[in-house]
C-alpha cells in the first residue's frame, strides 16, 4: 500500500472510530467518507472497517469455506479498483466482504457497477444474506 493510501486508511480508521463512537453504521460512515475520498465503495467499506487488505483477506479466508477460491491482497486490490481497472468480484467474494464489513452485498458496488451483473445475481447481491 501507498504512504497516501495508508494514510487514507489511518485517516478513515480514526473518523470512522468517531463515528461509531456517535452511534452511525457502516453504511452512514462510508457516506461521510466519499464525500473526501473517492474510490470505490468496496475500498471505502474496507476502510470503513478500518481494516488493511491483509486483515480483509484473512477475515475472508476464515470464513470461506475450503472448497471456496481464495482472495489475495492483490486480487483484493483489483476488485477494489474496478470498474476503471482490476477485476470484478463475484457474487461469492462481495457476499463474504459484506459480512465481514457488516453491510449488504449490493452496497458495495454503485448502481452501474450492479447493473453489470445478470438479474438473478442482482437479486442475489440486493437479497442481503450472505450464505
Amino acid at each position: 500500500m501507498s504512504s497516501t493510501g495508508y494514510q487514507t486508511l489511518l485517516d478513515c480508521r480514526r473518523r470512522g472510530r468517531y463515528l461509531r463512537q456517535h452511534g452511525f453504521t457502516i453504511d452512514q460512515i462510508v457516506t461521510i467518507l466519499a464525500l473526501d475520498h473517492p474510490a470505490t465503495p468496496l475500498r471505502l467499506y474496507r476502510h470503513a472497517a478500518g481494516l488493511t487488505a491483509a486483515q480483509t483477506v484473512n477475515a475472508f479466508h476464515r470464513l470461506a469455506d475450503t472448497t471456496s477460491p481464495g482472495l489475495r491482497e492483490s486480487r483484493l486490490y483489483d476488485h477494489e479498483t474496478w470498474p476503471e481497472t482490476g477485476r470484478r468480484p463475484s457474487v461469492h467474494t462481495l457476499r463474504l466482504l459484506a459480512r465481514i464489513y457488516g453491510t449488504h452485498p449490493a452496497n458495495l458496488l454503485t448502481p452501474a457497477m450492479l447493473a453489470t451483473y445478470t438479474p438473478h445475481d442482482q437479486h442475489t447481491l440486493r437479497r442481503g444474506d450472505s450464505q
